[in-house]
């Protein structure tokens, strides 16, 4: 610290006190030495730079499209349910297990984010979250919203590349299509790089929430959903927290010859063709590339 003073700051070493009471001075802040670590390399695909390139162009002009709405959704990471510490702050006593036992229940967030508007939508459920479950919830959204949006055209849904809704998913790929037919949407897939989801706005909502329920002990199902009604995303309480209650499972997919027929409704951006994805709403319909 002295060091550093001495060289960014310009001071003089007669200037400055001892390394001794700077040291304590540092204490007294809550400053103290902590370990070196070390440097990881950052995690790249080759693709990676061309990803980011064209979210830098998908993204601002869905929303600056008036028939457009962009959408980010994503799940969170699993929550048990039980008299665990969160490991937060509290201004009145809170008592927590000491250890973590088994959860009662373990409840998994799910969120749908428009960062255009900053509605936030949350979903809860105790089962896996499937390719079923994410295209049952973003079709309760559409659903809860479609007045609001009866002029929207073109959905575009930014997501991370995870194992239940990538665009090699046969079951999530069957489930879209269905959903564009059904409600007549465009729907456009525009995913975030590995090893970067963070930028990926709905992980921003989860730091809040995390933060909101921290100082408390989350021992069941309602104290976590009242603790999600009460957060606020830029100034405003989520429009929509809901329980799913049904039972999804695993290990649905389409066979080879069924995921060939599909690929031919779909548009894949050519050199990019996981990450950027076009279901047009009718088998008829053709989209500029």
């Amino acid at each position: 610290m002295r060091k550093q003073l001495i060289e960014q700051k310009g001071y003089t070493d007669e200037e400055l006190p001892s390394r001794q009471t700077i040291d304590t001075k540092l204490r007294d802040l809550n400053y103290y030495p902590t370990r070196v670590t070390k440097s990881k390399p950052k995690k790249k695909i080759p693709e990676t730079d061309a990803i980011f390139e064209q979210l830098a162009k998908v993204n601002p002009e869905a929303d600056d499209a008036p028939d457009t709405l962009r959408v980010s959704l994503d799940a969170k990471a699993r929550v048990k349910i039980g008299p665990f510490s969160r490991g937060g702050k509290s201004r009145v006593p809170v008592e927590a297990a000491d250890h973590d036992f088994e959860p009662k229940e373990t409840l998994v967030p799910f969120g749908i984010l428009s960062p255009a508007l900053g509605e936030l939508f949350l979903y809860f459920t105790l089962s896996r979250v499937t390719s079923d479950f994410i295209v049952d919830v973003l079709e309760m959204y559409w659903k809860s919203v479609r007045e609001q949006f009866s002029h929207v055209k073109t959905l575009v849904l930014n997501l991370d590349n995870g194992p239940e809704n990538h665009s090699r998913r046969t079951q999530f790929m069957k489930r879209l299509v269905e959903f564009a037919r059904k409600y007549q949407l465009n729907i456009q897939l525009a995913y975030y790089p590995p090893y970067h989801s963070k930028y990926n706005p709905i992980e921003r909502c989860w730091g809040v929430l995390e933060k909101h329920w921290n100082g408390d002990v989350l021992d069941e199902i309602d104290t976590a959903l009242n603790y999600a009604k009460t957060m606020t995303w830029k100034g405003e309480h989520p429009v929509t927290v809901e329980l799913l209650t049904q039972t999804y499972e695993t290990g649905a997919k389409l066979t080879a010859k069924e995921m060939k027929a599909l690929e031919t409704q779909i548009e894949r951006l050519p050199g990019l063709e996981k990450w950027f994805v076009k279901i047009p709403c009718t088998a008829e319909t053709v989209w500029d590339t």
